[in-house]
């Protein structure tokens, strides 16, 4: 089977139970930023050492590749339905926060990107995935998602941040606090 098919020459894309739409659209433009996310999740992966981390980032990866094929299909079977994002991927990313953040010294300060190379991906992967969420957003404006997308998406940003500063935590490094006038 050959990679390229020549049927996006035009400008146009098939989605998973429809088509063809053109490449901008709203709804293309959303998988993209959700699979340009996971893009940034792998870089990360190859920089965290910690093998707890690693795990859950592997886990992020295939959630995030199910967030996607959900955004690429036009109407979803109940069947397909079930095997997307849930409530219990929110509330097992909340348990993990929670958990991680138990291990932080509070935020008393802003925190900038940075520390090792693996938190600046992560923050990075933080940063891809408020875009992605502002794109769902957008989308969701317009088409009927459920809801389980947008919420996933905002508190992916929270776990991504505080993972940053875990791995931070585990390496020994400072996170970078901003000091600026708004103290």
């Amino acid at each position: 089977m050959k990679i390229y098919t020549k049927k996006g020459d035009k400008g146009e894309t098939s989605l998973f139970g429809g088509g063809p739409y053109p490449k901008d659209a709203d709804r293309i433009a959303a998988y993209g930023e959700v699979d340009e996310l996971n893009s940034v999740v792998g870089c990360a992966l190859t920089e965290v050492k910690d093998s707890d981390l690693q795990e859950a980032l592997q886990s992020l990866q295939k959630e995030l590749f199910m967030l996607g094929a959900e955004l690429a299909t036009v109407k979803p079977s109940e069947k397909m339905v079930a095997g997307f994002i849930q409530g219990r991927h929110v509330a097992a990313m909340e348990e993990r926060i929670d958990g991680w953040e138990g291990l932080l010294k509070p935020l008393k300060n802003f925190v900038l990107p940075g520390g090792t190379k693996a938190a600046g991906w992560l923050h990075l992967a933080r940063t891809v995935c408020r875009r992605a969420e502002r794109a769902v957003v957008k989308l969701a404006r317009e088409e009927n998602l459920r809801p389980e997308i947008v919420v996933y998406l905002n508190r992916l940003s929270d776990y991504l941040f505080v993972m940053a500063r875990l791995v931070n935590l585990k390496s020994g490094v400072d996170d970078v606090r901003w000091e600026g006038i708004l103290k």
